[in-house]
């Protein structure tokens, strides 16, 4: 029998043996969490077209109102810093009103905030609407929403779920790079700003009819699980939870090491390579629609990679992948200046091997550390890792403002690969400091 998507709550084919309701009917073939999961990997995507336009604008917006790539990478680093910050706020909200009216409004504030980006013209219209709205509406969405979502409705299978949620980010990259890079390129940047807020109106309506915030209402156990659970009240004062659980994870050692990993990993993504790669390999004589496609496959392979390294963390050590994934990723970034003087425009073998290697371990980092925040933190492990979170974009901000700098006052990026090399190699030996002890206990009830 075919399940059908648009069922109700009260649809009684849906009604597990352990809640209220008729007797004798069986649950549907497939669980309801996987719906829901395609569900957040389709927003996801959707709302992914942000993360693809600011390497692309920097050359375009230079060349048209004369702004430093300083003060375009200023924008830049608001933005993704207010994604970082608003993060752990975002998890709480979802916990007081659900994740569907949080989500969608999101949704709105970035499609208004990238709409609003073509009728700027002075830079501090660029922080205003690029940096803070569209920053404050994916940070109300970000990695959180994928660990809320994974938090509620799987109990098996977690790793695997976060895998293929962060990855959505990287199928999203890889659906909009190519087609925003040929706008900017054939028709300007301001068609491209459009197409990113058109993608994400359209997703609303899927969020709104589809997404479920609870197993509960659908009257379901928890995908793993044979008991169910009434749906929690709304948890009040979501502000003030947010900051009371920073402050009790920050008196633990697992929170720091974990924030300053991740914020080394923010500024070797985010922060560098997405949004410093495109005009760094045009400096070298490559296309903005080249470097954009290499960019794409670095999405592709990053889709593999995380996933992967979701199922890696069902099985293994989660320190000790961290340790690797960032020792691996450190050795590539020290090469990337030799191989961009080399390529020039050229696309050659050393650079696709470059791509795809770099791509395999673009957010393999995210798995393991929801582990870890869900190993040390129980409960409140959703806002714990959107305050991790937040200092992994802080990172990405810094580095995305520092790298235009640099990139003004040297005329190459070459330090900037290089001190990100560095940094990776401390992140792999902070992930190895991080204690192997488990803890239960949500930190508000320390």
């Amino acid at each position: 029998m075919l399940l059908d998507v648009t069922q109700t709550a009260e649809t009684p084919a849906e009604i597990p043996a352990e809640a209220p309701g008729p007797r004798g009917r069986r649950r549907p073939r497939i669980h309801r969490a996987w719906f829901v999961a395609a569900v957040t990997f389709v927003t996801i995507i959707g709302a992914a077209a942000f993360a693809s336009l600011p390497g692309l604008l920097i050359d375009p917006l230079h060349t048209e109102f004369d702004w430093s790539r300083g003060e375009i990478g200023f924008a830049v680093s608001v933005n993704l810093a207010l994604y970082g910050l608003t993060a752990p706020f975002a998890a709480a909200l979802m916990d007081r009103f659900g994740i569907r009216r949080v989500v969608a409004v999101a949704l709105s504030v970035i499609a208004t905030g990238s709409a609003l980006t073509v009728v700027m013209t002075a830079a501090w219209q660029m922080v205003l609407y690029w940096g803070v709205l569209v920053g404050i509406g994916t940070g109300s969405m970000a990695l959180a929403f994928a660990a809320t979502v994974t938090d509620r409705w799987f109990v098996a299978r977690r790793g695997l779920v976060t895998g293929i949620l962060t990855a959505a980010g990287a199928s999203g990259q890889l659906v909009f790079l190519p087609l925003l890079s040929w706008l900017v390129a054939n028709h300007g940047w301001r068609p491209a700003a459009i197409t990113v807020s058109m993608s994400a109106l359209v997703v609303v309506p899927f969020v709104w009819l589809l997404l479920r915030d609870h197993p509960a209402d659908v009257r379901l156990p928890a995908y793993g699980s044979e008991e169910f659970k009434p749906k929690p009240p709304p948890v009040t004062g979501a502000a003030r939870r947010a900051v009371t659980v920073l402050f009790d994870a920050a008196r633990t050692g697992p929170f720091w090491l974990l924030a300053g990993t991740f914020a080394i990993c923010g500024a070797s993504t985010n922060g560098l390579v997405k949004t410093h790669f495109i005009p760094a390999a045009h400096d070298h004589g490559m296309q903005i629609t080249t470097a954009a496609s290499l960019l794409a496959v670095i999405g592709v392979f990053d889709i593999i990679g995380t996933i992967a390294s979701g199922w890696f963390t069902d099985r293994f050590d989660a320190r000790r992948l961290l340790a690797v994934y960032y020792a691996l990723r450190g050795v590539s970034l020290l090469f990337l200046p030799m191989l961009l003087v080399q390529g020039g425009a050229d696309v050659r073998p050393p650079m696709l091997f470059f791509i795809v290697f770099y791509g395999l371990d673009w957010v393999a980092t995210v798995p393991p550390t929801i582990a870890l925040c869900r190993e040390y933190y129980g409960a409140d492990s959703a806002i714990v890792f959107g305050w991790v979170l937040a200092s992994h974009q802080v990172g990405a901000g810094v580095v995305a403002f520092a790298g235009g700098m640099v990139r003004d006052v040297t005329g190459s990026y070459d330090m900037v690969w290089y001190g990100s090399g560095a940094l990776c190699a401390a992140a792999a030996l902070m992930a190895l400091l991080i204690r192997s002890r488990a803890r239960t206990a949500p930190v508000s009830a320390a």
